[in-house]
């Protein structure tokens, strides 16, 4: 490794080599962006691709737009830092899909066209509903934007040795101009095309590195096991629990909030849910998540591996002084193993990760407004469907601005895009799942349950983040010198745990029923019966839900 860093370069690798790589991929997506882009003909083509997508490649999509950053980067450089205490992020995200498959995935694409509030305004009051659910879209949306640009930046930023504050405020921007350059063209459809390749890509990359990995240690897992441990910061056990969440009381709370926004985000994340608007039939539904389920649980097994290979091969205190600190371990190994080339590779895998995530969150987000705020809302449902589409996409350049803002904020400090991401699973499962599973299950939910339920979640989740330590107050890391928290030198953090999802969670299905006993709203029978109808048998799927 003395070669890896060598004396103050932030760069490893030959940049011109690694962005000659890097702009292959980007090529090739464009060229896949632009075929798609002639297929989007209607709002419904921009949207959900026509809803044509089969089974087995919305599974793929799936794992394509669930294997984010912080899949790849950011719970890879947590198992090397942290060990056991990192794989339990692998653990959360991949059980929360059965939460998907069992409760939402098939009930929820019988019920709507594209997007969540189109279920809740079925049965409920459409213009609080759909603006209640526009806003929630929107706030997790940037949350997860934020950790992905973050990501794309750490990354670039390693690939080219450039140093600065004010350098990686423009690596940011341009790589977020480029992502949003390529929602406003392919829509749907090309996201869906783009992720798919990413997809096979991402989980092939990962089965080399960790053939790669093994076969420096003989094949022999606990060879590989002993040497992350040898190379671990002293006094950390990276084999055992506890490296990161077991020291304190607080800690402890802090894991079991962690887990229990992994597990019920996923349910509730929008860029997921209107995955399944893209089949044609609730069986695809239902085999598009078992693919993903299969696809995930694989490349979490690779992501094990490579983690304790980059603790072993690289170590920790090389990781955390590379630019992008802990997100940096699958490049460092990437270089260590196969050198430029195999760098560059993973490198522009890595990025195609990025990419099709953060196209697939635009769209959601912009598809959001475009049809829950503007459409009808704001033009009660006159609107033409390409008035839409103009809309999403001036939408999808704002959203992309403000993210690439906050993108820079938590690249300089240097917080863990794993650790990001799951901030976004916290406010999904505090304001959108209970709302979600009170609707399709529960027929007395009214209006101002719904209302409760989502403002209530929503607002305690994010207060709670914003007066934690992630925005102010973190110790500084010994290692980077700086804070983990956002904004720097100030302190005004009361809450004490990093995630709110133990208090947010069952505060919002707290409100949604106390807001639905205290109602005086009649719920309407016969609508009642129409969507438990429509979500059990698909009967009139196709119709319209806004009414």
């Amino acid at each position: 490794m003395s070669d890896l860093l060598a004396a103050e370069s932030a760069t490893i690798g030959e940049p011109l080599i690694n962005i000659s790589i890097f702009g292959c991929f980007v090529l090739i997506t464009l060229v896949i962006t632009f075929r798609a882009s002639r297929s989007n003909k209607s709002a419904a083509d921009y949207y959900a691709a026509g809803r044509n997508i089969s089974g087995t490649q919305n599974g793929l999509a799936i794992a394509g737009d669930y294997l984010s950053a912080a899949s790849f980067l950011g719970i890879t450089g947590a198992i090397a830092v942290y060990g056991y205490d990192g794989f339990l992020y692998s653990i959360g995200f991949l059980v929360a899909w059965l939460v998907a498959l069992l409760l939402v995935a098939e009930l929820m694409r019988n019920t709507a066209r594209y997007t969540m509030a189109d279920v809740l305004a079925f049965r409920m009051r459409q213009r609080p509903v759909r603006m209640a659910a526009a806003i929630s879209t929107l706030v997790i949306s940037l949350f997860y934007l934020l950790a992905q640009m973050a990501g794309a930046g750490g990354l670039v930023t390693l690939l080219l040795g450039v140093t600065g504050e004010a350098a990686q405020a423009v690596v940011v921007t341009t790589v977020g101009a480029l992502m949003i350059f390529y929602v406003l063209v392919g829509g749907m459809r090309g996201t869906t095309y783009v992720q798919i390749i990413k997809a096979t890509l991402l989980i092939f990359g990962a089965f080399v590195m960790t053939v790669w990995v093994l076969g420096k240690y003989g094949f022999n897992l606990s060879a590989l096991l002993g040497g992350a441990q040898e190379n671990a910061v002293e006094g950390r056990n990276v084999l055992a629990p506890g490296a990161q969440y077991g020291a304190t009381d607080t800690s402890k709370l802090d894991f079991v909030s962690l887990g229990l926004a992994l597990v019920l985000g996923t349910a509730g994340l929008p860029h997921v849910l209107m995955r399944f608007y893209t089949v044609p039939t609730a069986k695809d539904a239902r085999r598009s998540v078992v693919w993903a389920i299969w696809l995930i649980g694989i490349f979490y097994l690779f992501s094990l591996v490579i983690g304790y290979g980059a603790g072993a091969l690289v170590g920790p205190e090389t990781i955390l002084g590379a630019p992008g600190a802990v997100n940096a371990a699958a490049p460092l190994l990437a270089f260590e193993l196969g050198g430029t080339v195999l760098l560059g590779i993973i490198a522009g895998v890595a990025f195609a990760t990025i990419l099709a995530v953060v196209a697939g969150l635009t769209i959601t987000a912009s598809a959001s407004f475009a049809h829950d705020v503007y459409a009808s809302v704001i033009k009660k449902g006159q609107v033409t469907g390409s008035g839409e589409v103009h809309v999403a996409r001036i939408t999808a350049v704002v959203i992309g601005a403000v993210s690439i803002g906050l993108g820079i904020l938590a690249l300089q400090a240097g917080i863990n895009i794993a650790f990001l991401v799951a901030l976004a699973f916290a406010v999904a499962a505090s304001a959108n799942l209970p709302t979600i599973l009170y609707t399709l299950f529960w027929n007395k939910f009214t209006t101002q349950g719904a209302l409760w339920s989502i403002y209530g979640g929503l607002i305690a989740c994010v207060g709670l983040i914003l007066f934690s330590p992630v925005v102010s107050g973190a110790p500084v890391n010994p290692v980077t010198g700086k804070s983990p928290s956002l904004i720097q030198d100030v302190d005004f953090a009361w809450f004490p745990l990093n995630n709110p999802g133990l208090v947010s969670i069952p505060l919002s299905f707290f409100l949604g029923w106390l807001g639905t006993k205290l109602s005086k709203e009649r719920p309407d029978e016969l609508k009642n019966a129409e969507l438990e109808v429509r979500a059990f048998t698909g009967i009139g799927a196709e119709k319209a839900v806004a009414h």
